[in-house]
């Protein structure tokens, strides 16, 4: 199944930005594509602000990436439920992407710089 995934460098420089604050900014981003679905931005966990992160108990399971966990984004003024996840333990083919971040596009802003 994983041979339906592509990880790659993500070009130039990405960022995060939420409630007037960048959350994250990397140019060591990883850019993950799945099948036909649009391409996910994964920050590296060092190129976090992730003293605005909270893991939350929420989880999901995808038979390639395996168990993901959720973090709530505390804003300036406002909560952000479940705006990023990571793969702790990625299945096999996907190991790139432990250690990072990626954040639903449709809560924050993921924009190349």
């Amino acid at each position: 199944m994983a041979e339906h995934v592509a990880i790659h460098r993500a070009e130039g420089a990405w960022v995060v930005r939420a409630g007037g604050a960048v959350i994250a900014e990397s140019r060591n981003a990883l850019e993950l594509v799945e099948g036909d679905r649009a391409p996910v931005i994964y920050f590296p966990r060092e190129d976090v602000a992730m003293a605005f992160l909270e893991r939350s108990d929420s989880r999901t399971t995808c038979p390639v990436k395996g168990q993901a966990s959720y973090y709530t984004l505390h804003a300036k003024s406002y909560d952000i439920p479940d705006a990023g996840w990571c793969y702790e333990n990625p299945g096999p083919g996907v190991e790139r992407i432990a250690g990072h971040l990626a954040f639903h596009a449709d809560k924050v802003t993921v924009e190349q710089l």
